[in-house]
C-alpha cells in the first residue's frame, strides 16, 4: 500500500472520529483536546517557508492535547508522496501564564525528496528519505487578547550523512487575529521574519500568512508569501508564495 493511500485513509479516519465524537454530548469536565485541519494546496510550504515543495501538495496538522502535553503530527505531501515531510512533535508548556508562555518541543522528522541514480549507465528518479531530530523553544506573550508576539529557535540534525546536518532557524513573530471585515467574515495576519543557518550558508527572510475565515464555519483560506532579505542557501528563491483551502476542527473531551 502506497504512503499517500494511507494518507488518504488516514485523513478519512480523522475526519469520521470528528464527526462521530461531535454527536456526542458535553459532560462535567474537559480533560483533553483533539483538534487539527486538513487542507490543499498549489505549492506545498516547510515549517520553514523557504523550503517549498514547489508541488501542490495535501497538507494535515493535527494536535492531541492534555493539559501541559501534546502530540502534534504535521504531515505535507504532494498527491503521489514522491516528496514532502512527516513531522511528529511532542510538547510540553513549560512557562503556562495568562500572558506569557513557553513552550518546548521535540520531534523526528522523515524528509521525502526526488534524487537521480545511475543504474547500469541510464539515469533513474527514486524517492529518497532523509531523517532528522529537532529540537524547539517558543516563548510568546500576549499583548491583548487578539495581539501576540513571540520568537521560536528551532534546531535540527540529520541522522544520515547526505544533505544538510546542522539546521538553525529563529524566528521572530506577531499575530494579530479577529480583525473583522464585516458580517460574520474575520481576518488573521501573521508576520514574520527569521534568520536560517544551515551548515555553512545563512540567510534571512520575511514572510506573513494571511487567513480569511467565517464564524462558525469549518473551512478557511490562507496565503503564504516568503520573501528573501539575502541568503546564499543552494536553490534559494527570491520570492515564493502559496494559497490553501482548509477544514478545520476542534473537539474537547470531557470526564464524566
Amino acid at each position: 500500500m502506497s504512503v499517500f493511500r494511507i494518507f488518504t485513509i488516514q485523513t478519512f479516519l480523522v475526519l469520521s472520529l470528528h464527526c462521530m465524537y461531535a454527536q456526542q454530548p458535553d459532560t462535567t469536565q474537559s480533560v483533553a483536546n483533539f483538534s487539527g485541519s486538513v487542507g490543499l494546496t498549489n505549492n506545498g510550504f516547510s515549517i520553514i517557508p523557504t523550503f517549498s515543495l514547489n508541488s501542490p501538495a495535501v497538507i494535515m496538522n493535527l494536535s492531541w492535547r492534555k493539559k501541559r502535553f501534546s502530540f502534534d503530527p504535521d504531515i505535507r505531501l504532494v498527491p503521489d508522496a514522491s516528496k514532502g515531510g512527516m513531522l511528529f512533535w511532542l510538547r510540553y508548556r513549560i512557562i503556562e501564564q495568562q500572558k506569557f508562555s513557553v513552550r518546548l518541543g521535540v520531534h523526528p522528522a522523515f524528509n521525502l525528496l526526488r534524487t537521480e541514480i545511475n543504474d547500469n549507465g541510464s539515469t533513474t528518479k527514486i524517492t529518497e528519505l532523509l531523517r532528522f531530530g529537532a529540537g524547539e523553544v517558543a516563548p510568546s506573550y500576549q499583548i491583548s487578547p487578539n495581539w501576540s508576539v513571540g520568537a521560536i529557535y528551532l534546531y535540527g540534525k540529520a541522522l544520515q550523512k547526505r544533505g544538510p546536518q546542522n539546521t538553525h532557524v529563529l524566528f521572530f513573530n506577531t499575530s494579530v487575529s479577529n480583525i473583522k471585515l464585516g458580517g460574520q467574515m474575520r481576518f488573521q495576519l501573521i508576520p514574520m521574519v527569521y534568520l536560517l543557518y544551515t551548515d555553512a550558508y545563512k540567510g534571512s527572510y520575511f514572510t506573513a500568512t494571511g487567513i480569511l475565515s467565517r464564524k462558525n464555519f469549518p473551512f478557511t483560506l490562507q496565503s503564504t508569501i516568503n520573501q528573501t532579505f539575502k541568503s546564499d542557501i543552494p536553490g534559494n528563491k527570491n520570492f515564493i508564495w502559496n494559497v490553501q483551502l482548509s477544514y478545520n476542527f476542534s473537539k474537547n473531551f470531557k470526564k464524566v
